[in-house]
């Protein structure tokens, strides 16, 4: 049995000799698909870091509180969500006050989505800032806006409504290349502001998300200066292991306060990490789900079996050789991915064996039909055939 096996093996590789180009079509097919499934894996797993990464820099114990509808991407806002008025500090005061699983809520203030920022100085300009007014304790509600350089916004400096801004990693270098920006003035859209910090780039970013655009002021100030601004958004830090009923004493505290129907549709939404990560595991998992031969030894008297072996061998050595091909590729992009890009995402074991196995089921799956209708053909036919 052994010795029929390994004739048919020695077979099965002379026909690949002979048909090299053929042979090789097969392969690349095989190379491609199992690539972009290994690839896509690979992609997939880093991107999974990367969110684990964010949603730790903004606390797991946290929820975001807006009046907008979250998800949305790109273009304006329905109409019925530019219409719900605008979220208060009034209604921060009433969250702290009411919720008993919450240990802090912070706002901020900003502009319209379409009104566009230009902070600068005579050394350069950024534009397209991510421009907030805040509160002094939105550094400790947020876990990633620790400082850098200098210090955060005070009780003060938002009691008396002064001209101070905190600068995001990326941003003051850019305004002050010599460096130690703290004490020097920019201007913000035409007002001068005087330095008092630099907030450290959140972690866990990438491409242009690792761009710290941020660019802070006491939120009373933000109101002075901007007085028709109404974009209020809070963050609620919740006690630990405490998060879900946090989110559910907010949000009853804000459908009595909004006027909200029994059983009507909420005129906010809130958002936790967890969900944010949940949500992202969904959109990846739909992501993850994803000839005719002549048997010619037939024709001058070897056995169905033989032939039918010799079809299948030839098949699963095609597929198999393609997907240690691709293995070696994939492992060689992702290489590169991680040292170009700092990406953390790496080629999974199980995606490179399930990648090996599919291009051997590959072969196997597809080679059993024609090895079959090989094996079956009329020796009459295979000759006038070939």
């Amino acid at each position: 049995m052994a010795q029929a096996h390994g004739e048919n093996l020695k077979q099965a590789l002379d026909t690949l000799r002979t048909h090299k180009l053929r042979s090789a079509l097969t392969v690349f097919g095989v190379v491609l698909g199992v690539s972009v499934i290994m690839l896509v894996a690979a992609l997939i797993s880093g991107f999974d870091q990367k969110v684990q990464e964010n949603v730790k820099q903004f606390g797991a114990d946290t929820a975001f509180i807006t009046k907008w509808d979250q998800g949305r991407h790109g273009g304006p806002p329905p109409l019925e969500e530019r219409q719900r008025k605008p979220l208060t500090v009034e209604d921060a005061k009433a969250i702290q006050e009411k919720c008993p699983a919450v240990k802090a809520v912070t706002t901020f203030l900003m502009t319209n989505w379409d009104h566009a920022h230009t902070v600068r100085t005579k050394a350069g300009q950024v534009t397209a800032i991510d421009f907030r007014g805040v509160q002094p304790n939105f550094g400790e509600v947020y876990a990633n806006a620790a400082t850098l350089e200098g210090r955060f916004i005070s009780e003060g400096d938002d009691l008396h409504k002064e001209k101070v801004v905190m600068l995001g990693e990326n941003v003051a270098p850019v305004l002050f290349p010599e460096g130690h920006p703290v004490g020097k003035d920019v201007m913000i859209d035409g007002s001068d502001f005087l330095v008092v910090g630099v907030v450290e780039k959140p972690k866990g970013g990438f491409g242009m998300g690792d761009e710290d655009r941020r660019v802070l002021i006491p939120i009373s100030t933000f109101r002075k200066v901007y007085p028709t601004a109404d974009e209020v958004n809070m963050r609620a830090q919740a006690y630990p292991k405490m998060l879900d009923q946090a989110v559910d004493q907010i949000r009853e505290v804000l459908e009595r306060r909004r006027n909200v129907l029994f059983g009507g549709k909420d005129n906010f939404s809130i958002a936790t990490a967890e969900q944010q990560v949940e949500e992202f595991h969904n959109i990846v998992g739909k992501v993850a789900l994803v000839t005719r031969e002549i048997g010619i030894r037939k024709a001058i008297g070897a056995k169905r079996g033989d032939i039918t072996w010799q079809f299948l061998l030839e098949a699963m050595t095609l597929t198999g050789a393609g997907g240690v091909i691709a293995l070696v590729l994939v492992n060689a992009l992702v290489l590169l991915i991680r040292v170009t890009l700092q990406w953390p995402g790496s080629v999974p074991v199980w995606a490179a064996a399930i990648g090996v196995a599919v291009s051997v089921s590959i072969g196997l799956i597809f080679g059993v039909w024609p090895a079959m209708k090989a094996a079956k053909l009329d020796p009459v036919e295979a000759l006038r055939y070939e």
